[in-house]
């Protein structure tokens, strides 16, 4: 084959494609929601005027703009450490740093390799964290938290992550050595039982380090409840209210857990905005979603996803111009002396190139998305109130500055919530006057 064509400059060519067209795309979503935002701000939509005041959208306008420009900046930031880590040299760079730092060690050199890479990329992220905390969410008064709290749950969050990501990571670097060819089934089945291991323990061991979740103490709204989740057939664990106000005043509740381990958590700041029908109807929407198997085929999709993944990451790790197309020297092989397997280069250029490929089905995912949660309003309008349930979704679309007024476009490519004027319509509800 001619050297201009060759496969690791065709990989090149594809991601350069890809890359551009990612920002290209998502730089015109973007503006079409900021023109489509700022060019209703002056005035209420007529379904929603008595019930939202002028005030309260055009705050939820300004907040939806000033996202979508700090996103912009994200976006053309993450492009640039894009191609910093793959076409310009920066993950062959670390690898060979490495390399020299902790030597040719089989098992050591890899998992050095995915512990530094994920902490210069928290380091890139940490001042735009910062930013949308204590600038933008602080400006639209959503952020309690005190710098002090940020800084305790950094710490937190970095130990929790060392204490499961580490021993994670090199059990699947010890997979991929050991195993042989078929290292993506086992590492596939390591990942699921990994997975499901965490629904279980997450609600019960890693919540509680960073919220307080105390019963629910209101016997009235208890009762009603429990009367929902007996009339719809669901068992939970307990009925929980968490401190949601100490860090921000968004509201929201959800179900957790798996299995015996279910739990149903109320943010507090939910509690404070809803009557108790309204509680109701929001907590009969989220129990149409285990009714309709929601979960469990989101489950099932993310399982059968990350099994095609690991197959086709199987294959391209045995490919030079994987490597090559995307910047990176790969080591040595055992045949010609290397001691360094190339599974930690195969696995992060995959985790960098994959996300410019997938993005494009993000419009059939929200779509899929949307779906469900018409199910589940469908299903709580049967077991609850739709009026108690449209209420509630404009006390929380005003109460978090939700826009009352996205593109059509944008909502199809990336919202997974239908637009409260599409959901209230769909349950034959109507908005009611405040």
């Amino acid at each position: 084959m001619n050297e201009s064509l060759s496969p690791a400059l065709v990989t090149s060519l594809v991601f350069s494609l890809a890359l551009l067209a990612n920002v290209a795309v998502k730089f015109w979503l973007a503006s079409r929601q900021i023109r489509a935002v700022s060019r209703h701000r002056a005035a209420v939509p007529a379904e929603f005027v008595g019930t939202i005041a002028l005030d309260a959208h055009q705050r939820a306008a300004d907040y939806t703009v000033a996202k979508l420009r700090f996103g912009l900046l994200e976006l053309a930031l993450a492009s640039a450490v894009l191609l910093g880590w793959t076409l310009l040299g920066g993950l062959d760079w670390l690898n060979n740093a490495l390399m020299d730092a902790v030597g040719p060690r089989p098992l050591l050199q890899p998992l050095a390799l995915l512990v530094a890479f994920a902490v210069i990329n928290a380091l890139i992220d940490l001042p735009f964290s910062l930013y949308q905390t204590f600038v933008i969410e602080e400006r639209f008064g959503f952020n309690k938290m005190t710098l002090r709290l940020w800084l305790g749950d950094l710490l937190k969050s970095t130990l929790v992550g060392t204490a499961i990501g580490v021993p994670l990571a090199a059990l699947v670097l010890w997979l991929m050595q050991a195993t042989g060819d078929w290292w993506w089934l086992w590492t596939w089945g390591a990942w699921a039982a990994f997975s499901l291991l965490m629904l279980v323990i997450y609600p019960t061991v890693i919540a509680p380090l960073f919220n307080k979740f105390q019963p629910l103490q209101d016997e009235s709204l208890k009762a009603r409840v429990s009367a929902l989740m007996a009339r719809c057939g669901f068992a939970a664990k307990g009925l929980f209210v968490m401190d949601g106000s100490r860090r921000s005043a968004h509201a929201n509740a959800y179900f957790t857990g798996f299995g015996a381990a279910k739990r149903v958590v109320f943010f507090d700041t939910l509690l404070e905005q809803l009557t108790p029908p309204e509680v109701e109807a929001v907590l009969a929407h989220e129990l149409g979603h285990f009714k309709h198997k929601h979960i469990v085929k989101r489950i099932a999709g993310l399982f059968a996803a990350s099994l095609a993944g690991l197959a086709l990451l199987g294959w391209l790790a045995q490919q030079p111009w994987f490597y090559a197309g995307l910047g990176v020297a790969p080591n040595l092989p055992p045949a010609m002396g290397g001691a360094v397997p190339n599974h930690a280069l195969a696995l992060l250029l995959f985790m960098l190139a994959v996300p410019l490929f997938t993005f494009f089905l993000s419009p059939l995912m929200a779509q899929l998305s949307r779906k469900h949660e018409f199910e589940a309003d469908a299903y709580a309008a049967a077991q609850a109130n739709a009026q108690d349930l449209s209420n509630a979704l404009v006390k929380l679309y005003k109460d978090n500055a939700s826009t009352l007024t996205p593109d059509p476009l944008y909502v199809r490519f990336y919202y997974s919530h239908p637009p409260a004027s599409e959901r209230i319509a769909r349950m034959g509800a109507r908005v009611q006057p405040a």
